[in-house]
């Protein structure tokens, strides 16, 4: 297909079946995603100067929401995940140590989202608490951090359902 067909067919079907999908709902689901997950050092090496080094891991990134939809307003999410971080091969560093960010974890936690009431596109603000247990590295000039252990995080949205 062309991709104005693809982007035609795409507008019809929104269309159609828009008067079906609510933003808002009540009941048990279970929510997937999968996609892109990113890692970086806090602290910019060389910020400022010629030498500055954007320090990036990235990877694979899981998750499994299950979605306890108490009101339509309001939802708790409790969730597993898992990240795979490494660092890109063909870095542009020359004549400097291999700096890495890398990260390999499983995540779980719990979030509770708060939705504004309006039917097709409901605005949210989500948050709550978790764990992520497995092996971080940050190797740069300033940071040596290599462990497998337990840290906590605190996952935050803001968006529209």
């Amino acid at each position: 297909m062309t991709l104005t067909l693809r982007y035609f067919v795409a507008i019809i079907l929104a269309s159609l079946f828009s008067s079906y999908s609510q933003a808002q709902t009540t009941g048990k689901f279970i929510k997937a995603s999968i996609g892109y997950g990113s890692s970086a050092s806090y602290d910019i090496e060389d910020y400022g100067s010629q030498d500055e080094v954007d320090v990036i891991g990235g990877g694979l990134y899981l998750q499994g929401e299950y979605i306890i939809g108490l009101k339509s307003w309001f939802s708790i999410r409790p969730y597993a995940g898992a990240i795979f971080e490494s660092v890109d091969k063909d870095q542009n560093v020359q004549n400097q140590p291999q700096y890495k960010v890398t990260t390999n974890a499983f995540l779980m936690g719990g979030k509770v989202r708060f939705c504004a009431p309006i039917p097709w596109v409901a605005p949210f603000i989500e948050g709550g608490i978790g764990t992520s247990i497995g092996k971080f590295e940050t190797f740069t000039p300033n940071v040596n951090f290599n462990k497998s252990t337990i840290l906590m995080h605190i996952p935050f949205s803001v968006g529209l359902a």
